[in-house]
């Protein structure tokens, strides 16, 4: 297995990471302060609340930010029981909105100055991320292979919730026998394979992963499922059926209007298209500086104004279905599987690999449990269409 995990720990130790004073007095009792604004005490009992084991912590957030929050955090300068619930209550409190992040401040400068998500820096998201060994996510996301979020409605297990998803997304694009279907960020093939299975249609699945894309053609193998390595940029052809589920986040605003004009110049006139992202509440844009250097370079979580401004140019809007609390359930589902796989990979992995991981799933499940971000399936038909188009039943 190629590991291209980045640990958090430089050849050169910065200034933060050097022998300190704890720091002023007063920035402690200004961040506990803080805290409690969330109902979050600072070495409290309750699971919540955060545990402070090295007192530099305080001075760090002043310069950091979020992305001194989680650093110091898989640094274990800090500890919080439950750290799903840490989140959430930050979140509901909006902290993340009171406090100044400067390396936030100069992520966001450096998207607006220049495209982070180029053809050629975009299939780093597939070295950094999903490169590092196909059975590690098999164990973490289980047998359904599927790295977007469940729906629960009807489920009360990952595996039949994101049956239930791909299914649903099935449905919505009203899937045919003989159907040329598209799907922009394949993944592992999980939709390729369940859409060819299902519902008889033919597949071409798009990944800039090299590990994904070896293992999606044995996974759909004697199905009329074909995978490609290549950017979204670079597909050819026309397809009767268009979905693309959790790639969205990986495009950034500089690409929104040149990745519509792909899938509609991919779409036959009578073609239906389905959307699914993560989303933000708030305009502008949404890139957290921690998740960009440790998790997912380069990406941005679109805002519902900015995603409707490419749309406009391209495509009926025919429905918009958010489904956001479903993404906590699916998160808590992963974190679950990764803890009991992991002494599994423990060997395999970079000493912090644990404390980043554990910190990424629990981190995301408080924010969606607090709906500071939002998970929404788009449906979009092109203009020409004159067709009506009929939500699926029980949803």
């Amino acid at each position: 297995m190629r590991n291209h995990i980045r640990t958090s720990r430089p050849l050169r130790d910065p200034p933060w990471r050097r022998p300190l004073a704890q720091g002023p007095a007063w920035l402690e009792r200004v961040y506990r302060r803080i805290f409690a604004r969330a109902d979050i005490q600072v070495d409290g009992g309750r699971p919540w609340d955060i545990r402070v084991f090295d007192r530099r912590l305080y001075r760090r957030l002043s310069l950091f930010g979020s992305l001194g929050l989680g650093e110091s955090y898989v640094e274990g300068w800090w500890e919080a029981p439950e750290l799903d619930e840490f989140f959430a209550r930050l979140m509901a409190a909006e902290l993340d909105e009171q406090v100044v992040n400067i390396p936030r401040i100069l992520a966001v400068l450096s998207a607006c100055m220049r495209n982070l998500q180029s053809i050629g820096r975009a299939r780093k998201v597939g070295e950094v991320h999903y490169d590092i060994g196909n059975d590690f996510y098999r164990a973490m996301l289980g047998p359904t292979l599927v790295y977007t979020c469940a729906y629960w409605p009807n489920a009360d297990n990952l595996d039949d919730a994101q049956t239930a998803k791909l299914d649903l997304v099935c449905r919505k694009l009203q899937l045919q026998p003989g159907m040329r279907v598209l799907d922009i960020g394949c993944g592992w093939g999980s939709f390729a394979r369940y859409a060819a299975q299902n519902y008889g249609v033919r597949v071409v699945g798009v990944t800039i992963s090299a590990e994904q894309a070896e293992f999606a053609r044995q996974y759909c193998a004697g199905l009329p499922v074909e995978i490609r390595l290549e950017d979204y940029r670079e597909v050819s052809g026309r397809f009767d059926r268009i979905a693309s589920l959790g790639m969205f986040e990986h495009v950034g605003h500089k690409n929104y209007a040149a990745y519509m004009d792909c899938v509609k110049r991919s779409l036959v006139d009578d073609g239906l298209f389905v959307m699914q992202t993560i989303g933000r509440n708030e305009r502008g844009t949404g890139i957290d500086p921690w998740v960009t250097r440790y998790i997912f370079p380069n990406s941005e979580v679109p805002s519902l104004q900015r995603t409707s401004r490419a749309v406009s140019g391209c495509f009926v809007v025919e429905d918009l279905h958010n489904f956001g609390a479903d993404y906590d359930l699916t998160l808590m589902s992963w974190f679950a599987n990764f803890n009991r796989e992991w002494p599994r990979f423990r060997a395999r992995m970079p000493d912090d690999f644990y404390r980043v991981w554990k910190y990424y799933l629990l981190m995301f499940a408080g924010v969606f449990r607090a709906r500071g971000l939002q998970l929404w399936q788009l449906v979009l038909a092109p203009k020409r269409t004159g067709s009506r188009y009929l939500r699926p039943q029980a949803l």
